[in-house]
């Protein structure tokens, strides 16, 4: 499994790739914000996104909305794209319904829980 890493942190970065080290999952890319992380998805094919909310230049909530209209115009029934957990720090509920209404699989709040964020990968892992 290709993964890759949307985080303005590069020490949020480094925890998420021992936790999917821990996975046994070393195909990872890392990308600093939204911007990048599109450049980086024009090249390479990824099937788990890890992606912080709040990043300069582009934010995640809008990188995701933008993955999920790519996916649509290329025909991709909604579910059949790249699997992605949003990583942030935004807990109340208004903004986890947002997330999962433009289309995450699952929610992690940081500080991380490298528990649960092992978890959710587990749990997407089984869906491909």
């Amino acid at each position: 499994m290709k993964v890759l890493l949307v985080d303005d942190s590069s020490t949020m970065r480094r925890i998420q790739k021992n936790v999917l080290a821990k996975l046994g999952h070393t195909d990872i890319v890392e990308a600093e914000d939204g911007v990048a992380a599109q450049v980086k998805l024009e090249h390479t094919e990824v099937d788990l996104i890890l992606l912080d909310w709040n990043m300069p230049n582009m934010d995640g909530l809008t990188l995701l909305k933008s993955i999920r209209a790519c996916e649509q115009k290329r025909g991709m029934p909604l579910g059949e794209g790249v699997k992605v957990i949003m990583t942030t720090a935004l807990d109340d509920g208004e903004n986890v319904f947002g997330a999962f209404k433009s289309g995450c699989e699952a929610y992690v709040v940081k500080p991380i829980d490298k528990n649960k964020l092992l978890e959710e990968v587990r749990n997407l892992a089984l869906i491909e």
